[in-house]
């Protein structure tokens, strides 16, 4: 049987000024479904849910997903992995955004029709009433930000979506659609090797309140050890060279960030 509460303690933060409070480090579901090796090395059903569930009974509450990540197939696991855990100690992050046809993504959309629709089909893949964080997965230039904040907002107030967030958005925008409805938090690339948020990105947030979820802090796998001692597969999408390292320490100690960290089952991080 699932256990019921985390028995480990990591430590809790606060993202945004909104009230959320998360695991310090989330589990992010994207490569569960194999999306850096286009699908070869997805988990199973079995053990993806195996994964999160020993994820949670070491304190991690956090899990990120995306309708993208499968596309569909991560929102499906993580509803069937969280089905006999206490909702109210578990937080989901999930996001929309992308056009998805026939199992591709092939554009951006944030019209208000289409988030609500988004959001409705997340809702019933995830088998759960609302979702704790949700966040546009690209800024879709055709639409307004202020427009697609609005339709955002709506769903707040409806109970539908608790906290509202962006991924990869610009400080402008960021400030444009924090004026429309608080922002919690921004998802966003960042490590010891992709610090470009450091310029304008991070005192953005800081100045107003916003918490960071930093995807792939451990480079994408490549400062985990795995990915540095081993030959990637071919194909395999993080074969792309990256032409400056950098060696200074992630702001680990930073209390508005949560880092949002991938795994796959030869990864255990909490065995």
């Amino acid at each position: 049987m699932a256990p019921t509460s985390p028995p480990r303690t990591i430590p809790r933060r606060r993202l945004g000024t909104q009230g959320l409070e998360v695991s310090a480090i989330g589990l992010g579901c994207m490569n569960f479904v194999g999306v850096y090796s286009y699908g070869r090395n997805s988990l199973g059903e079995d053990d993806a849910v195996a994964l999160i569930q020993h994820a949670f009974h070491n304190g991690v509450t956090f899990f990120d997903t995306s309708d993208a990540y499968g596309p569909l197939t991560s929102e499906i696991l993580l509803g069937k992995a969280i089905k006999d855990l206490p909702r109210d100690k578990v937080q989901i992050a999930t996001k929309y955004g992308y056009v998805i046809e026939a199992g591709r993504m092939v554009g951006v959309r944030a019209d208000p029709e289409y988030i609500r629709e988004r959001c409705e089909a997340s809702l019933k893949r995830l088998g759960v009433e609302y979702i704790d964080l949700y966040f546009q997965h690209r800024t879709d230039t055709t639409v307004p930000i202020e427009v697609t904040v609005g339709a955002l907002k709506q769903l707040v107030e409806e109970g539908k979506v608790k906290y509202i967030g962006l991924s990869e958005a610009s400080a402008s925008t960021i400030r444009r659609a924090h004026a429309v409805h608080p922002i919690t938090a921004i998802q966003i690339e960042w490590s010891l090797w992709t610090r470009d948020i450091e310029e304008e990105i991070v005192p953005v947030c800081r100045e107003l309140g916003i918490g960071i979820v930093p995807y792939s802090p451990l480079g994408r796998g490549f400062f985990a050890g795995k990915a540095v001692v081993e030959k990637l597969e071919d194909g395999d999408r993080r074969t792309v060279s990256h032409l400056h390292l950098y060696t200074s320490r992630i702001w680990g100690r930073q209390s508005s960030f949560i880092y949002v960290v991938g795994v796959n089952l030869e990864m255990m991080l909490f065995t």
